[in-house]
């Protein structure tokens, strides 16, 4: 198993582009990270670096204490699988699991062995003699899977693997893949642009832009510390609201001010250094949809924070509704109870929790206050 560091690592191509640029982190052995972010971030570009099928720019890619940006990529004992599963479908099922390995002259009854194993975890002990047109998209998923487990490479390289697959398969198959981490104990590195992926299967999160790292960490962390306005907004579903305020002071209190709105932030807030200065300032106020409320406790709960707001579309999502307002002729989406009586052209009152305010520096997009 193997560690990987990435040291100021740099794609660019002829005409000065730039695909990425310094990219630096520090991989632990065994860890399920996932690089996300919009398409033509850099995340896949920065995964072929790694899988060598991109030549690094500039930078230094370490895999353990070795340094492999000469290295040839079958021999830097990594597994690669594909968005489109890239199987030989003149091939069985078994034979395309083991075709890396008869390349490498391995013993049969070893290759007989390590198949068989992949099989049993995956659990397509039963599609063995199959091949592929025969298979479904989940099937052809598990099997480009099988193909790699077998190597018993040091690191797991999937690019979008789930894209080509429904909603409920690819929900069933990031479960799957969680399991499949745990039981193969190898370092995942995981590419995809889809921010409930990432929430749900990564011990860490790598979110980039522009070939730029904005920020890495936990999900959770991610989702209640965001770096930045991009990192709030692709972080969370629905996405986090944003609001034009101005940072006033009266007396000891701070408000958010929003056209003859005024929102009352707690004390706590309110005591905090780094906002100081931005009193009487232009600002970015982030308030995740379900920091807003329509049932009648909350209302009561945030009395300094409670508003008359439009209902422009409701959207009944079964255990919940997502409530599509307008205040202010600013835009807002509320994730609300199921039990909401709120309906399109309605005008109801709504409480926003202000415990749960991000404020976000107008200029330089930074979060500031969360």
């Amino acid at each position: 198993m193997a560690s990987l560091s990435l040291k100021h690592i740099y794609k660019k191509y002829p005409g000065g582009v730039t695909a990425v640029s310094d990219f630096t982190l520090d991989i632990k052995d065994k860890e399920f990270l996932v690089l996300v972010g919009p398409s033509g971030c850099g995340k896949s570009t920065t995964l072929r670096m790694i899988a060598g099928l991109e030549e690094i720019t500039e930078g230094e890619l370490f895999i353990g204490d070795k340094l492999v940006n000469d290295i040839a990529p079958k021999d830097r004992d990594i597994a690669m699988v594909f968005q489109n599963y890239a199987l030989y479908p003149h091939m069985t099922v078994f034979e395309n699991m083991s075709f890396g390995l008869k390349l490498r002259k391995t013993p049969k009854e070893e290759i007989k062995r390590r198949v068989e194993e992949a099989a049993r975890i995956l659990d397509i002990m039963h599609l063995l003699d199959r091949r592929p047109k025969a298979l479904s998209g989940g099937q052809k998923q598990r099997v480009a899977l099988g193909r790699a487990i077998v190597r018993n490479p040091k690191v797991f390289l999937l690019d979008e693997p789930l894209s080509n697959l429904d909603a409920k398969l690819r929900a069933q198959m990031r479960t799957e893949l969680t399991k499949i981490h745990k039981k193969v104990g190898t370092t995942f590195i995981y590419v995809t642009h889809d921010q409930v992926e990432a929430m749900t299967m990564a011990s860490r999160i790598v979110v980039m832009k522009d070939g730029v790292i904005q920020q890495v960490d936990t999900p959770q962390k991610l989702y209640d510390n965001p770096a930045n306005i991009f990192v709030a907004g692709f972080i969370g579903t629905p996405q986090m609201n944003f609001i034009n305020s101005t940072l006033v002071k009266k007396g000891s209190d701070l408000y958010l001010k929003f056209g003859e709105y005024e929102m009352k932030l707690p004390a706590e807030k309110a005591n905090e250094e780094g906002l100081q200065e931005y009193i009487g300032k232009d600002v970015i106020a982030g308030i995740r949809p379900e920091a807003i409320h329509d049932e009648p406790i909350y209302l009561a709960n945030f009395p300094d924070s409670v508003f008359d707001v439009q209902v422009d579309v409701t959207e009944l999502m079964g255990a919940e509704i997502y409530l599509y307002l307008t205040i202010d002729e600013q835009n807002l989406i509320a994730r609300v109870s199921s039990r909401s009586t709120a309906r399109a052209g309605d005008t109801v009152k709504v409480a926003i929790d202000p415990s749960r305010v991000h404020i976000f520096d107008r200029d330089t997009e930074r979060c500031v206050s969360f």
